[in-house]
């Protein structure tokens, strides 16, 4: 079904939908620091709502390599504030990209539309947290933690593995009552995986797209960007463009992205030209 609902508000996931990132985090690996306080995170969010964003997605503990965990109290203290503003201002779908069960209950009673979780709800308490939203939930395929997980990170076959990963989570989610049509599958990419897994896996994003679920893919600004064109993470647009237009061709529907203007323009585009008769 190409409708999905998302709090209170749908999409219609036949059509490609850019999700801005808004980390609220001292410590992220693009913009660390940049929108901590509440007015920056609130223009930020503003601006990339004008720019086009279907989703705003507030995070507020790092998942970057060799990131630490936060506090529940600190990640709450973080991310409600910014959640309850936009929810208040603007007509938008928020995402909360945590993986903690506290955080996923006061979230979605703020209006939060998607769980977004790096862990694929591993954390304890998450999966039940979840459930009980009756939000859809992006489960992400991440080996190890942040802290550890370009550790020399290895796969039998990393599309296979990463595959089956990802279906057995939604195993897990369907005993616990959370239906298939609530479900997103994002592969994870710069989570665990070297420039050549990660090269795989876009490659065949296909394969994820016919497991049967809507894909989100977060690439922006990554590490194997910069690895494939020698530049610095500032310096990134261009090929985070690249990467998610070879994504779109292959069947992913949502972008999360930093850059959200050029996106959605590129994106519309491709949309466009693919449903021309």
């Amino acid at each position: 079904m190409s409708l999905m609902p998302f709090g209170d508000k749908s999409l219609d996931l036949s059509l490609p939908h850019v999700m801005g990132i808004l980390n609220v985090t001292p410590d992220s690996f693009s913009d660390g620091g940049a929108f901590s306080a509440l007015d920056a995170a609130f223009q930020q969010a503003d601006k990339m709502i004008r720019e086009g964003a279907s989703i705003i997605d507030v995070g507020g503990e790092s998942t970057r390599p060799g990131a630490v965990p936060v506090s529940t109290q600190q990640e709450l203290d973080r991310v409600l504030p910014v959640i309850e503003s936009i929810k208040k201002r603007f007509d938008i779908i928020v995402s909360v990209d945590t993986s903690t069960a506290d955080v996923i209950r006061n979230a979605s009673a703020l209006g939060a539309g998607l769980i977004n979780d790096v862990r694929a709800l591993e954390r304890e308490g998450s999966l039940q947290a979840a459930a009980q939203t009756n939000l859809p939930i992006c489960l992400m395929h991440m080996k190890g933690t942040p802290k550890t997980m370009q550790n020399s990170p290895e796969y039998t076959s990393v599309t296979d593995d990463v595959a089956d990963y990802l279906v057995s989570r939604v195993d897990v989610c369907e005993a616990e009552g959370i239906g298939r049509h609530r479900l997103i599958l994002d592969p994870g990419i710069g989570f665990g995986k070297t420039l050549t897994h990660n090269l795989s896996l876009l490659k065949n994003t296909k394969h994820f797209r016919k497991l049967g679920f809507h894909v989100l893919m977060g690439l922006s600004r990554k590490t194997m960007i910069g690895d494939v064109l020698s530049l610095p993470v500032e310096e990134r647009l261009y090929g985070t463009m690249g990467a998610n237009a070879s994504a779109y061709s292959k069947g992913a529907r949502i972008f999360r992205v930093h850059d959200v203007r050029p996106h959605v323009e590129m994106l519309a585009l491709m949309s466009r030209i693919e449903r021309e008769v």
